[in-house]
């Protein structure tokens, strides 16, 4: 699945519900499951980390969905022509850097 079809998924099962709870309301959920997932890592579950993960992808979609955001075009312009600190594509940024 790529992260159009990814979109338009959440987008089809639940904008009614995203749009009416807001950018506010759904980053409180995304962030919850952010918590979730720092508790899967904790606990090395194979299972649980593999739900996690598409939890926080599919509540990451479901923002991009209620503020026009297209994460495919995004990701796309700020890392498809290499790192965005060094402009490499593997990068030699120094690692206390955050590129």
């Amino acid at each position: 699945m790529t992260l159009t079809e990814l979109q338009r998924l959440i987008e089809t099962m639940y904008s009614a519900k995203d749009r009416e709870r807001g950018p506010e309301g759904t980053f409180m959920w995304f962030s919850e499951e952010v918590g979730e997932l720092a508790a899967a890592l904790r606990e090395n579950d194979a299972d649980a980390l593999a739900a996690e993960f598409a939890d926080v992808l599919a509540w990451l979609a479901t923002l991009a969905n209620i503020t026009d955001v297209n994460l495919s075009e995004a990701v796309a312009k700020k890392y498809g022509g290499g790192c965005p600190g060094c402009d490499e594509m593997i990068c030699i940024c120094d690692s206390a850097e955050k590129p």
